[in-house]
């Protein structure tokens, strides 16, 4: 039975065709000047300064947040896919990757392994111990201490801060933005996994408040870093979220965009595609896109740092399978990534 012309395999078949002559599908987002083309990589957001990449001597790659990297007592940084122990989610890859999240699908020891080599790999210093949460898009956040450090994560909670030194903070992530800070003037350093629940909540904004609270911290000396997460361009939602974030903010219409799937041949020839189907049987209209990395940035600059303290990774794991775990592009199979920070000794 031949395919229909709208289903997956035809469409499959069509992307291969145009693929041959250098084609391919795009995407276009409906702002208020009209339809702009939508990169395959979100840019837009203003970062102090740009993250680095550092290839460690594992052949793990360690990305260093860019405005974090400069403080010389300050340890941070974000793990990626390459490098490791881990084989359960690269079948089409020979090397082994760093699966940092006690998964289902792998073996306890590849994890810890992993875990030894990105530790050793982010601090060069043995002394340190890391801490995690078991995370539950919640709003939690909790002061750490010495004795919270272990391979099992102690409270559940989804975020943590502490001015001891010794300590990495580690965020679990695979999609959600994890956003790092640290206070230039008193040493004190937090993290926080902010999905779109955990956002809706101010996770990132009162957590700026309990460091106030707790440590004393002012919003002029804190420098933060937003980290790898799905992008605006990858992450559709239901409009029962943007309802749910337009009670909570009054910016909250900046943070959506309608997408529209484009056609480079349907838009050079569009006469081609004219059909007469009846009403309700036209094209699927434009998708609902969510900008996370934004909205904690604006939660940032709500709880009063400066633009310029802010740094952001303009990188999306949906579209970076090849680099970053993301467990919407792979459809809930994958693995998990951290993001750390610390004091030194």
């Amino acid at each position: 039975m031949a395919a229909s012309p709208d289903s997956s395999a035809a469409i499959r078949n069509i992307d291969q065709l145009l693929a041959t002559v250098g084609l391919r599908h795009g995407r276009r987002k409906l702002t208020a000047r009209g339809f702009e083309r939508q990169p395959k990589h979100p840019r837009g957001i203003s970062p102090a300064k740009q993250p680095r990449s550092r290839p460690s001597k594992n052949r793990l790659e360690i990305v260093r947040p860019g405005v974090l990297s400069e403080i010389d007592w300050l340890i941070s940084g974000f793990s990626t896919r390459t490098g490791g122990k881990s084989s359960a989610y690269n079948f089409d890859r020979p090397a082994g990757e760093l699966n940092l999240g006690f998964t289902s699908s792998d073996s306890r020891e590849n994890v810890i392994e992993n875990r030894r080599l990105f530790l050793n790999s982010v601090t060069d210093d043995p002394a340190f111990s890391m801490v995690t949460l078991r995370q539950i898009h919640s709003s939690l956040i909790r002061r750490v201490r010495s004795k919270d450090a272990g391979e099992e994560a102690r409270w559940k909670g989804d975020g943590m801060m502490t001015d001891r030194p010794g300590l990495l903070l580690a965020i679990q992530t695979a999609d959600c933005i994890p956003v790092l800070i640290a206070d230039r003037k008193r040493r004190v350093v937090a993290a926080f996994h902010a999905g779109w629940r955990g956002t809706l909540k101010r996770i990132v904004e009162n957590g700026v408040g309990r460091m106030r609270l707790e440590f004393g911290s002012k919003p002029k000396d804190l420098i933060a870093a937003i980290g790898p997460g799905v992008g605006q361009c990858c992450y559709a939602v239901g409009e029962e979220i943007r309802s749910e974030f337009l009670s909570q903010f009054a910016y909250a219409e900046d943070l959506f965009c309608d997408v529209y799937d484009s056609d480079p041949v349907k838009e050079k020839y569009p006469l081609l595609f004219l059909t007469a189907r009846a009403p309700g049987h036209s094209n699927i209209g434009p998708s609902l896109h969510l900008d996370l990395a934004e909205a904690n940035r604006r939660q940032l600059l709500d709880a009063g740092l400066d633009p310029d303290t802010i740094s952001v990774l303009n990188e999306c794991t949906s579209c970076r399978v090849d680099r970053y775990f993301s467990y919407r592009a792979e459809h809930g199979f994958t693995g998990r990534m951290l993001s750390v920070i610390g004091i030194r000794e």
